[in-house]
This record gives structure tokens, sequence and C-alpha cells, in this order.
């Protein structure tokens, strides 16, 4: 029996708890997770049940990023990702589409000719169109949201000298909004990144979004990735940041989700893919399990961080955790590989935390 066709028996071995994270926020926002090609090829039995019980979103950890769903000129590989949706929309699940603008996980190929010579701004541009044109229109009607561009500023909030920026110039944000908006009318249209709740990011951000709307493109929401830490970013960063992109008149979404628990370097935080670190055992104190005195700073680091979200939940309108259990998280190696890390709400049998518990208790005050 295929794996997703399997789904309605499969649930039955969630058990009988009522209490599940979509029930518990549903008068509040969307509640998601990522999905990799191994939970929807059926590889993990208890994934795809798991998933359909707890969540009402996903979001494709890999494959829609452009090297996965496009790795070589005119070939597109859209099994996997056609499987996700698939599994979201027999489950009642949106779906959101990411990325299509980025500067990693993008082949070489895409900024190079035929000879492997830079593309002309032109050149890039169609690619680009052709590009979001394909992907976006084979998924039109079927996707809630897309992040359009994703990352594109360094940490003092100015642009990141990327491909993209060098070859097409600062309005290749706006090229891709364009593309991304005729490609599908109906779909939402977010810009995507970490590390913006920070004031100087925030402050590149926010211009952005000023400008796209000043000149009639559609921009429908701002994506906080929220690869957070148990004592950063400060909380009223957070509370206030949400606060400053509803006041422009977009959604506001949590999009990646996560409670880094393990020590890590400050140059490290973020989440830059390319910027890794050497292990150390020092690194990697938690192999054996998470300590109680860990445990209770991330139910309490959880507990805080939802109550902000549920005051704003006026202007929330998704959260997305990176990951379905900790033994899923891409924080087991990033940014220091062969780590053991525990960021999110379900241990790696699928068991709830007790972060769980709190943040399920956080949601209930407001009944």
């Amino acid at each position: 029996m295929p794996a997703v066709a399997a789904i309605a028996i499969m649930l039955s071995a969630c058990g009988n708890n009522d209490i599940t994270l979509k029930k518990a926020f549903e008068d509040h926002f969307l509640i998601g997770t990522a999905m990799n090609g191994m939970q929807i090829s059926g590889t993990d039995p208890q994934a795809l049940p798991f998933i359909a019980s707890q969540f009402n979103s996903v979001t494709a950890e890999n494959e829609m990023k452009w090297e996965r769903i496009h790795p070589e000129p005119g070939v597109y590989n859209f099994g996997l990702a056609d499987s996700i949706v698939d599994f979201a929309e027999q489950n009642g699940m949106k779906v959101i589409g990411h990325t299509l603008v980025w500067h990693s996980q993008t082949p070489r190929w895409v900024f190079q000719d035929s000879l492997g010579n830079q593309l002309t701004r032109d050149a890039l541009l169609e690619r680009m169109r052709e590009h979001i044109h394909t992907v976006v229109g084979h998924y039109k009607g079927r996707v809630l949201g897309w992040d359009v561009v994703n990352e594109a500023l360094n940490e003092d909030g100015t642009l990141r000298n990327t491909k993209w920026l060098e070859i097409i110039g600062e309005d290749y944000i706006e090229k891709a909004f364009i593309f991304a908006n005729e490609a599908d009318p109906d779909a939402e249209l977010y810009y995507n990144d970490y590390n913006i709740e920070e004031p100087a990011k925030l402050a590149g951000v926010i211009p952005i979004i000023e400008n796209l709307q000043a000149k009639g493109i559609r921009i429908d929401g701002v994506g906080i990735q929220g690869h957070w830490h148990l004592d950063s970013p400060d909380l009223a960063i957070i509370d206030e940041s949400i606060g400053l992109y509803g006041a422009l008149g977009i959604k506001v979404m949590i999009t990646e989700m996560e409670i880094n628990v393990l020590p890590t370097p400050t140059r490290f935080f973020g989440a830059e893919i390319s910027n890794m670190g050497a292990y150390l055992d020092s690194l990697n104190p938690y192999v054996e399990g998470l300590p109680d005195s860990v445990q209770m700073l991330l139910t309490n680091r959880y507990e805080e961080v939802f109550r902000i979200l549920l005051k704003h939940d006026d202007l929330i309108t998704r959260v997305t955790f990176w990951g379905v259990h900790d033994g899923y998280s891409w924080k087991n190696g990033w940014p220091i590989p062969g780590r053991t890390n525990y960021p999110l709400l379900f241990n790696r049998d699928y068991t709830p935390k007790p972060a769980y518990d709190a943040v399920i208790r956080e949601v209930k005050k407001l009944k």
C-alpha cells in the first residue's frame, strides 16, 4: 500500500489523545512542520500519521529548493515534492513552498551559460522567471504561500553579496515577487529570513517591504525563521519585531522554529548553512540525554515565546517547527557536525516533552 494512501489506517497508531498542537491552536494560527524525503517515502512508518495528527501545515524542508527540484537545465524533479503536496491535501493541511530565490542550495549552472561564463542580467532574469513560473505554476492553486526570496540580507541589514545581486542588481527581489505573482496570483508571497527580529536586520527588511508596497508589487507576509536559543534573542525584541512588521499591513509567520540547547559560539547564531565549526566534545555535552535542569530551561523558554506569539495572534498566521522531532532536526549537524541536539517539542521516539505540555497550557489560558 502506498505510504500516503495508508494514512487513514495508520492514524490509529497515534493514540486517542485529542489534545494535539493543531487542535489546541485552531483558533489562533496554523501549526506547521518541515517534512523531508525520508518521511514522505515511508521509510519511517511513524512519521506520516504523526504529522497528520499534530500539524495542519507542512513545508518541504529541501524538496522544493532549486538544487532538488531543478537540478539541471531543463530538468525538473517534482516527484517527492508532489508526494508532500498530495499528503497535505489528503489530510486537510496547508502547504508552504520553500524556496524560490536563495543564494544557498542553488546550483552553479543557474548563473552560467553553456560554456561556463557568467550570465548577463537579462539572461539570469529570464532563468529566474522560467524557474518561478514552472515551479509555482506546477503547484498553482495547491500551495498556500511561497517563500519567494530567502535570506537576502547580511546581519547589519545590508543586501547580501550573492550572484543574484551581482548579476541582476538590487531589483532582483522585486523581479522575483513580480514573477511569483504572475505565476499564481492567488498564492501568498513572503520574504523569509533569520535573525530579522534583531534591530539591525529588521531595519534592512522594512525598506524592502515598503519598496515593494510603494511600487505596487505584492508581498503578503514576512517569515521570521525563529532559529532561537535558550537565552537569545531577548524576548522583548521578538515581541517588538512582530508588532513592527504587522504595522506594515502584512502577515507575520514564525517559519523555522526551534530552540537550540547546546553551547554554540555566537558567530554561528542564525542559519547560514555555509558557516560551520569544528567538533569539540565540550560543545556536545548531552549525548546520553538532556539533563532535567536543561529540560526545564527549554520548557520555560518555549512557554515564554508562545506567550508572546499568542499575544500577537491577530498578526501571526502560522508557526512552523523546523523538524518533526529532535532526531530530524538539522541542528544535530549544524553548525557543529555530529552533535545531539534537543530543539523541538517532541523526543526522538515521538513522545512529547514538558515543553509541549507548557505550550498547550499557554494556549489553554486563552480559552
